[in-house]
C-alpha cells in the first residue's frame, strides 16, 4: 500500500522556523522525483519545491527561495522542507507528491497545517 505521510506542521510566528518531513512507503522512493506544494483557502495548490530522483537538483518557487530548503534521504525514504524566516502568507496546507520521471505514476500525501501568526 502506498502512502505519503507528512508531519511537521503547525503554529509558528512570524520569523520563525519549520521543518517539515514525508515518510514515503510502498513503492521505490529513490525512483521518484519528490516535491512539496502548498494549498491556501480559496487558492489553487502551487508548487513550493522539488527535487529530482538523486537529489541532485532542486527548485524552488520565487516566494520561498533563500528560505526554504528541500532535501531527501532516500535511505529513510523521507522527503524534508526546511522552513526559515515564515511569513504569514506561508500560511497553507502542505502537500508532498512523488512523481515518476517515465511512467508519470503520481502519489500525493494528506497534507499537514503550517499557521504562521502572532
Amino acid at each position: 500500500q502506498v502512502q505519503l505521510v507528512e508531519s511537521g506542521g503547525g503554529l509558528v510566528q512570524p520569523g520563525g522556523s519549520l521543518r517539515l518531513s514525508c515518510a514515503a512507503s510502498g513503492f521505490t522512493f529513490s525512483w521518484y522525483s519528490m516535491s512539496w506544494y502548498r494549498q491556501a483557502p480559496g487558492k489553487e495548490r502551487d508548487l513550493v519545491a522539488d527535487i529530482t530522483s538523486a537529489g541532485d537538483n532542486t527548485n524552488y518557487a520565487d516566494s520561498v527561495k533563500g528560505r526554504f530548503t528541500i532535501s531527501r534521504d532516500n535511505a529513510k525514504n523521507t522527503v524534508y522542507l526546511q522552513m526559515n524566516s515564515l511569513k504569514p502568507e506561508d500560511t497553507a496546507v502542505y502537500y508532498c507528491k512523488a512523481l515518476h520521471g517515465i511512467w508519470r505514476t503520481v502519489y500525493w500525501g494528506q497534507g499537514t497545517q503550517v499557521t504562521v501568526s502572532s
